[in-house]
């Protein structure tokens, strides 16, 4: 065999110490076909035992955390995701979001999905009431769609999702058995312009009767989020935005348990006392408003490498 040839010999195994352990794995994991996969994996174990060797980690903690990530995936269902509030509640989803979206002038603030998001939401005409029968201060919610340069975008998808006015979401209402309130899809009118009814929602804690209530507990970290509603927002040609409005003037507004709020994203949601809302709807009482005006980032067109005939 020629040795010019030949393939680099292969780290032996045996009798590693606890630095040459991690050279060891890293090098296992070359014959990979994806430079991408072998680009994260080599950081992550380079992180990961890092930080075993940082904090000396003991093996019962080793064990404790081996426990505490099982149990995290048993409490994950299709209606909770305890993962993705897991990651929330490290900062990780908010670290990743603005990593990918960072925001650029006039475009809309992204932030993250959080982990009650259902697919598959009912789809309603303009004006609809997406509380569908659960009780509380009416809201009236509106909104337009537009470029970064200020143009409307008609037909975009708007789906919205809140919790109720005591912090819960559908999923979490056992009498619901599994249907859907307080969310929603929309289209945009031909102005870019969307809006429907609600019930005003308020702060709530994140879950706690799981994993990551287990660690807020020992962090000494309370669970609270500022009262807001989600809207993910899609149309063709342009970055997909998830994002939250916050209600201003929120005792938690500063204090986010999943550090999710952005300066941008803070809006008044105003008090009327008129029994009309603003498309004509008659009301028993007074309603709350909020109105947001969506940017989205439109997506780079790549151009497409010239043919070799159109180059001759």
């Amino acid at each position: 065999m020629n040795p010019s040839t030949s393939k680099p010999k292969a780290l032996a195994t045996r009798n590693l110490s606890a630095q040459a352990v991690t050279a060891a794995v890293i090098e296992r994991m070359q014959s990979s076909r994806s430079a991408r996969f072998k680009e994260v994996m080599a950081s992550l174990v380079s992180h990961l035992h890092a930080f075993a060797r940082d904090v000396h980690l003991s093996e019962d903690e080793w064990a404790l955390a081996i426990d505490f990530l099982t149990r995290t995936g048993q409490n994950c269902s299709d209606s909770r995701q305890e993962f993705i509030l897991l990651s929330d509640t490290l900062g990780l989803s908010t670290l990743v979001t603005q990593l990918n979206h960072p925001s650029q002038g006039q475009e809309t603030e992204q932030t993250v999905l959080g982990p009650f998001h259902r697919e598959h939401s009912p789809h309603f005409p303009s004006g609809a009431d997406i509380a569908q029968g659960i009780e509380g201060k009416p809201l009236y919610i509106s909104g337009t769609v537009s470029d970064a340069k200020g143009h409307r975008l008609a037909g975009a998808r708007v789906d919205i999702w809140h919790a109720d006015p005591s912090g819960a979401y559908d999923v979490q209402m056992q009498s619901l058995e599994g249907a859907m309130r307080l969310r929603g899809v929309f289209h945009t009118d031909p102005q870019g312009a969307f809006h429907c009814w609600s019930v005003k929602p308020t702060a709530y804690p994140v879950p706690t009767d799981g994993p990551v209530g287990t660690m807020l507990k020992a962090s000494r970290r309370h669970a609270m989020r500022p009262a807001h509603v989600h809207f993910m927002i899609e149309a063709k040609g342009y970055d997909r935005l998830i994002t939250h409005v916050f209600e201003q003037g929120d005792r938690y507004i500063d204090s986010d348990a999943v550090f999710g709020v952005r300066d941008a994203l803070i809006i008044p949601f105003t008090a009327h006392r008129n029994k009309t809302g603003p498309d004509g709807r008659v009301l028993k009482g007074s309603h709350y408003r909020i109105h947001y005006d969506f940017h989205l980032r439109k997506i780079a067109v790549q151009k497409k490498p010239m043919s070799k005939d159109a180059k001759r």
